[in-house]
């Protein structure tokens, strides 16, 4: 063992301590909140951050069609919804793959217990489903809030309705967490939120008789 005068160890944790935060951020795009206000996982962290703003080293530029553009250390990177996090340099930050494993129900449907934003839920696998989607009474429950600026037309079995378009901040089942993730919250009352393929998207699905898996492709 090395004895160092007292004067050199505080120099020498001070400069380990500086390096340190001179690591690059790793980021990525994980959905919006509006056409200013993107959702941006830094650093394993979700952040809202609005256009012009800067946070923890990474100052977003401008957010349009599931693209942002932000700056890290002074240079520019362009990001895609969903995409592996990058770090300024081209660093990759893998945060290790997620799997889901569900059984059929009697009716040969897959539902499952979970979660949208920490608030408990249940869902049911629905492949036709362009986006996750809900009643707007189970929407409230959930604390989800929706508006007339996001009001959308949405196709159903039932002909055309009017929804509203929003983004769901986290959707948890197991152990494995998702962000920003786009859904559909329709006027009639639905028995379980219809896990729809802005979330199953995101996984590399496998069929084997009653048992579906889910392992994360990003």
């Amino acid at each position: 063992m090395i004895d160092l005068p007292a004067a050199a160890l505080a120099a020498l944790l001070a400069l380990t301590a500086h390096s340190s935060s001179l690591a690059s951020p790793s980021v990525s795009l994980n959905g919006h909140l509006g056409p200013q206000t993107a959702l941006l996982v830094i650093d394993g962290q979700v952040r809202t951050v609005r256009v012009g703003q800067s946070l923890n080293g990474v100052k977003l530029l401008s957010l349009a069609d599931g693209q942002a553009t932000v700056e890290i250390e002074g240079r520019r990177v362009n990001l895609a919804l969903g995409a592996t996090p990058v770090a300024q340099g081209g660093g990759i930050n893998t945060a290790g793959a997620g799997r889901i494993v569900m059984r059929a129900d009697s009716g040969g449907h897959f539902v499952t217990a979970g979660s949208i934003n920490g608030r408990p839920t249940r869902f049911m696998v629905d492949t036709g489903a362009t986006s996750v989607t809900l009643g707007a009474a189970e929407a409230q429950a959930l604390g989800l809030r929706f508006q007339e600026g996001q009001r959308v037309l949405a196709n159903t079995a039932n002909g055309t309705v009017q929804g509203y378009a929003i983004t769901l901040e986290r959707v948890r089942i197991g152990d494995v967490e998702v962000y920003g993730v786009p859904a559909l919250v329709l006027p009639a009352s639905t028995p379980t939120v219809l896990l729809g393929n802005s979330y199953l998207n995101r996984f590399k699905l496998r069929r084997e008789n009653d048992t579906l898996t889910l392992d994360r492709a990003y």
